[in-house]
C-alpha cells in the first residue's frame, strides 16, 4: 500500500475519507511542512510528549527507543502538545531516521538545526522552529500508543499522508479501500481537468463526473 499511497495527496485522500464516514482525519493547520521536503507517507509509529519543567532522569530515553525501534515504511507522529517553547527534531534526529529508511516526522512541536534540514532530503512537519533543546522542557513519555492531535485519534500501524496542504490520517481498518478509491479518484479528476482545461463548461463536467 505504500507504493499505492506515494501517488496520491491529501485532498484526494480526505475527500475519500469523507465519503467512507470518517470526516475528522485532518491535523490543523499548524501542522506544516518546514523543510523542502514537503511531501511524507508512510506507517504511523506514536510518540507522545508532554511538557516538563526539569531534566528528567533519562532525558530523551523514549524518543530514541523509538527512532532506533522504527522500521522503514515508518513515519513518526508526534504529539506534542503544541510546545513552542523549544525544539522537539533536528539534524541528528533526521539523520539517524534517514538512515533506517524512517519517511519522515510530523509533530506538534518544534525543529531546529533548518540550516542543515534544509539540505536533507527527509520531510519535516510542525508547527514552528526553535534553537531551545527540548531537554528538561518536553519529554517522550509514551510511545506505539493512541494519540489524539487536533482532534484526530490515530494508533500504531494507521497510514499517514502529508503535503503542501496538510496531513490526513488513515485509519488502518479502512486503508486499503481508501486507497484504491483515492486512486480512482485520482484518475478522474485528471479527466475532469482535461475538460476544464478545453472550455467545457463546470456545471457540465460535474453533472457527468461528480467530481469537482
Amino acid at each position: 500500500m505504500l507504493e499505492d499511497l506515494a501517488s496520491l495527496y491529501s485532498a484526494v485522500v480526505a475527500d475519500v475519507l469523507d465519503a467512507h464516514g470518517y470526516p475528522n482525519q485532518c491535523l490543523g493547520p499548524s501542522v506544516r511542512p518546514l523543510t523542502p521536503s514537503q511531501r511524507v507517507f508512510g506507517r504511523v509509529f506514536t510518540l507522545r510528549a508532554e511538557v516538563v519543567h526539569e531534566i528528567p532522569e533519562h532525558p530523551y530515553a523514549l524518543e530514541m527507543e523509538a527512532i532506533d525501534s522504527a522500521a522503514r515504511g515508518d513515519v513518526l507522529v508526534v504529539d506534542a502538545a503544541h510546545d513552542q517553547t523549544c525544539a522537539f527534531w533536528g539534524e541528528l534526529l533526521s539523520t539517524a531516521c534517514l538512515a533506517k529508511g524512517v519517511q519522515g516526522v510530523i509533530m506538534t512541536g518544534c525543529c531546529r538545526d533548518l540550516w542543515s534540514l534544509n539540505k536533507l532530503e527527509f520531510p519535516v512537519f510542525g508547527i514552528g522552529m526553535s534553537p531551545a533543546d527540548s531537554k528538561g522542557r518536553l519529554d517522550v513519555v509514551a510511545i506505539r500508543e493512541p494519540i489524539v492531535i487536533d482532534g484526530v485519534s490515530t494508533r500504531q500501524g494507521d497510514y499517514v499522508l502529508g503535503d503542501c496542504d496538510g496531513v490526513v490520517i488513515i485509519p488502518q481498518e479502512v486503508a486499503a479501500s481508501v486507497i484504491a478509491a483515492a486512486k480512482a479518484k485520482v484518475s478522474g479528476e485528471n479527466t475532469v481537468r482535461e475538460e476544464l482545461a478545453a472550455g467545457v463548461p463546470v456545471s457540465e463536467v460535474f453533472r457527468k463526473h461528480g467530481i469537482l
